[in-house]
C-alpha cells in the first residue's frame, strides 16, 4: 500500500516533477531570456545609448545646423540686404544716369538753342539794328525763341546787342564828326574863294564887254550854294550875312543859284510888298529856298514849270513850291518830314554817294532858325515844298529903300488867298494877273554893241542880279552870327 501510496505517490509526482522539469526548463528558458533580454536590454541600452548619443550628436548637429542656418539666414538677410542696397544704388544709378540724359539733353537742346540765337543775333538781329539806327522805321526782329532758353541766355544776348549797338553808335558818332570837321575846314576855305572870285567878277564886269562873265558868275553862284549847303551840313557858319532882306526879293536870289532859274515862275501875293525877313535869317532862309527850287528842277521835264506863291497870313508868311515832276513815294515823303521835322538823325555818312543833302540842310537851318518846312504830293502831280515863316522872323524894310527891279511885285487881290495858322494855302479864282514889271532882259548880243552901251546894260543887269540873290553887300546886322576866319564879309 505504501509501495501503491509510493506507487501512486510516484506517479502523482511524475507529472508534478515533469512540471517541475518544465518549470525548470520555463525558468531557465526565461532565465535565458530574461539574460536575453537583459542582453537585448543592454544592448538596447547600448543601442539607446548610442541612439541618445546619435541623438545628441545628432542634437548638436542639428542645433550646429540650426546655429548654420540661422547664421547662413543671417548671411541669406545681410545679402539680401546688401542686394536690396545694390538694387537701390542700381536704381539711383539708373536715376542718375537718366537725370545726366536728361540734363546732357537739355544742354544740348540749350547749347544748340544758344547757337541758333547767336546765330541769328549775329546775322539778322545786329545788321538789322545798326540799320534801324538810320532808318527807324526798319524792322528789328527779336529772339528765335522768347518764351525758351535761360533768363541769361536772353539777358546775355541782349547785352551783346546793347554793347554792339553802344559800339556802333560811338563809331559811327567818331567817324561822323571827323566828316563834318574835315568837310568844315575844306567848306570854309572854298567858300572864302568862292566869294573872293565873286567880287573879282562883279568888277571885271564893269569894265569888260563879255556875255561869257555872267554865266561864269553864275556858275559861281551854283557852286557857291553847293558849298554852302556842306557848309550847314558840317555845322559850319552858313554863309554870308544880311541885312534885313525883302521876302520877294530873297525868293528871286535863291531863284539865280539854280541851274533851270528860267522855267521858275514867282508869283506875289504879299499884301505888304516890303515884307522882309530879319537879317539873323535872310541868308539861312535863301539857302534853304534855293535848295528846295533846286529839287523842283532837278526832279522835273526840263520842259515843265515850277511855280512858286509868296503869301502873307495873319501868323506869317509862306512860300509854296509846285513842281510837275516824278513825285515821292510814302516812305520817301516819311523819311523827308522826318528830316525837316528834326525826328532823324543827319548824319554825313549816310546821305548815300553822292550826298542827297537837300532836306537835311533845310531841316537843319529850320531847326537853327526858327521856320519851318514840309513837303507833300503836288496837286500839278510832283511835290508841293512849303516854307513857313513865323511872324517874329519877318519885318518892314525901309520905305525909302528902293526894292529890286527883278523881284515880282504883288498881284491884286480883293479877297485873302491865304487863311491864318498853319492851314495850307487855297487857290480862289481871282482878278485877271497883271503881267509882271521890269522883267530880266535878254543878254545883249556883243555884235554892233558899243562899250558905253554894254558897260549900261551890264551895270543895270549886275545891280538887279545883286539885289536878288544871296549876296547883298552891306554890313552884317546887329543879329547876324560872326564869319568864320578866312570869309570876306563884302
Amino acid at each position: 500500500m505504501i509501495v501503491y501510496v509510493l506507487a501512486g505517490a510516484a506517479l502523482a509526482a511524475v507529472p508534478l516533477l515533469w512540471l517541475l522539469r518544465r518549470a525548470a526548463r520555463a525558468t531557465r528558458a526565461a532565465d535565458l531570456r530574461t539574460a536575453d533580454a537583459d542582453t537585448s536590454a543592454r544592448a538596447a541600452h547600448a543601442r539607446a545609448d548610442a541612439a541618445e548619443q546619435r541623438a545628441r550628436a545628432a542634437d548638436g548637429t542639428a542645433h550646429a545646423a540650426e546655429a548654420a542656418a540661422r547664421t547662413a539666414e543671417d548671411r541669406a538677410g545681410a545679402a539680401d540686404a546688401r542686394a536690396d542696397a545694390a538694387e537701390e544704388r542700381a536704381r539711383a544709378a539708373d536715376a542718375s544716369a537718366r537725370a545726366a540724359e536728361a540734363h546732357r539733353t537739355v544742354a544740348e537742346t540749350r547749347y544748340t538753342a544758344a547757337v541758333r540765337e547767336l546765330a541769328h543775333l549775329a546775322h539778322e538781329r545786329l545788321p538789322a539794328t545798326t540799320t534801324a539806327l538810320t532808318h527807324p522805321r526798319t524792322p528789328v526782329p527779336g529772339p528765335l525763341d522768347a518764351t525758351g532758353g535761360t533768363e541769361e541766355l536772353h539777358h546775355a544776348l541782349e547785352s551783346t546787342l546793347t554793347a554792339a549797338v553802344r559800339a556802333v553808335l560811338a563809331e559811327r558818332d567818331r567817324t561822323d564828326a571827323a566828316a563834318r570837321a574835315a568837310l568844315r575846314g575844306a567848306a570854309s576855305k572854298i567858300q572864302a574863294l568862292l566869294i573872293q572870285v565873286r567880287s573879282l567878277l562883279e568888277e571885271i564886269q564893269l569894265s569888260v564887254d563879255d556875255p561869257r562873265l555872267l554865266a561864269l558868275d553864275f556858275r559861281n553862284e551854283l557852286t557857291l550854294r553847293r558849298v554852302q549847303s556842306l557848309a550847314v551840313l558840317s555845322g559850319a557858319w552858313p554863309g554870308m550875312t544880311r541885312e534885313d532882306s525883302p521876302l520877294a526879293e530873297l525868293c528871286v536870289g535863291a531863284q539865280s543859284r539854280v541851274s533851270g532859274y528860267a522855267r521858275i515862275e514867282i508869283t506875289n501875293h504879299l499884301r505888304e510888298p516890303r515884307l522882309a525877313v530879319a537879317a539873323r535869317a535872310a541868308e539861312p532862309v535863301a539857302i534853304a529856298l534855293a535848295e528846295i527850287l533846286g529839287n523842283a528842277t532837278a526832279y522835273s521835264h526840263p520842259e515843265t514849270r515850277v511855280v512858286v506863291s509868296i503869301e502873307q497870313g495873319s501868323s506869317g508868311a509862306l512860300v509854296v513850291v509846285d513842281d510837275m515832276g516824278v513825285g515821292m513815294e510814302p516812305d520817301q515823303l516819311e523819311r523827308t518830314a522826318d528830316l525837316l521835322g528834326g525826328q532823324a538823325e543827319v548824319l554825313l555818312t549816310e546821305l548815300g554817294d553822292p550826298p542827297q543833302a537837300g532836306f537835311a540842310v533845310i531841316g537843319l537851318l529850320c531847326r537853327q532858325f526858327g521856320f519851318g518846312c514840309r513837303v507833300e504830293p503836288s496837286p500839278y502831280g510832283g511835290v508841293r515844298a512849303i516854307l513857313r515863316l513865323p511872324a517874329d522872323l519877318l519885318t518892314l524894310t525901309d520905305p525909302v529903300a528902293p526894292l529890286s527891279a527883278l523881284a515880282p511885285r504883288p498881284i491884286t487881290q480883293t479877297t485873302p488867298v491865304f487863311d491864318a495858322g498853319d492851314a495850307l494855302p487855297t487857290r480862289k479864282r481871282r482878278s485877271p494877273r497883271v503881267p509882271q514889271q521890269d522883267a530880266p532882259s535878254a543878254l545883249p548880243s556883243p555884235a554892233g554893241s558899243t562899250p558905253d552901251r554894254a558897260r549900261s546894260a551890264w551895270s543895270a543887269l549886275q545891280s538887279g542880279t545883286l539885289a536878288g540873290r544871296s549876296a547883298v553887300h552891306r554890313n552884317p546886322g546887329p543879329e547876324g552870327p560872326a564869319a568864320p576866319e578866312g570869309v570876306e564879309t563884302p
